[in-house]
C-alpha cells in the first residue's frame, strides 16, 4: 500500500465537489521519474523553481567532480547517490510547491494505486458535505459535536472518555 496526499484550494468548503476540479493527488514515495529524468521530471510537473534548482545542482555537481578530478567510478556512484536523493525528495518538493501556490493538504489516504487513492480521497471529501439547512426551519442545521470513540482508549490519554 502506498500513501497519497490530497491537496485542495485553501478556500474549499468541506464536501464541495467543485473544489475537486483543482485537486492534486501526490504519491508519498520514491519517484522513479525524478530519479531517471531529474530536472525534466520537475519541469513536467510545472515545478519551475525546483526544476531550475535541480538543474543547477546537477551541473554544479558534475563540474565539481571534474575540478576535483574524482575517479570515474567514484563519480558515477556519487552521481547515482545524488539522483537517489532527488528521487527521495521530489514528491516532498512537489507538496511544498503546491502549499506555496495555495493548495493545502486536505487528506491522506493509503491505496494500492493512484486510481484507488483518488476514489477513496474524493469519496471522503464528498462525505464531509454538510446537510442542507431548511430556509423555513434554521433549527434543522446540524449541531457541531466532537466525534466519540466507539471503543475505550487504553492508557493515560487526556482526551479519553472515562467509563461511567
Amino acid at each position: 500500500m502506498t500513501t497519497y496526499t490530497l491537496h485542495l484550494p485553501r478556500d474549499a468548503r468541506p464536501g464541495d465537489p467543485a473544489a475537486l476540479e483543482e485537486a492534486e493527488l501526490v504519491k508519498d514515495a520514491f519517484s522513479w521519474g525524478a530519479f531517471f529524468f531529474t530536472f525534466l521530471w520537475f519541469f513536467f510537473h510545472r515545478l519551475w523553481l525546483a526544476g531550475l534548482g535541480v538543474l543547477v545542482l546537477v551541473f554544479a555537481f558534475g563540474a565539481l567532480m571534474q575540478v576535483l578530478d574524482v575517479h570515474d567510478a567514484a563519480g558515477t556512484v556519487a552521481a547515482l547517490l545524488l539522483q537517489a536523493l532527488i528521487g527521495l525528495e521530489a514528491n516532498s518538493l512537489r507538496r511544498w510547491t503546491l502549499a506555496r501556490n495555495g493548495l493545502r493538504l486536505a487528506d491522506v489516504v493509503t491505496a494500492a494505486d493512484k486510481d484507488e487513492a483518488e476514489a477513496k480521497a474524493y469519496a471522503r471529501w464528498l462525505a464531509q458535505r454538510p446537510a442542507p439547512v431548511s430556509p423555513r426551519n434554521p433549527a434543522s442545521a446540524p449541531v457541531p459535536s466532537t466525534p466519540r470513540r466507539p471503543d475505550p482508549v487504553i492508557g493515560l490519554f487526556p482526551d479519553a472518555e472515562r467509563p461511567r
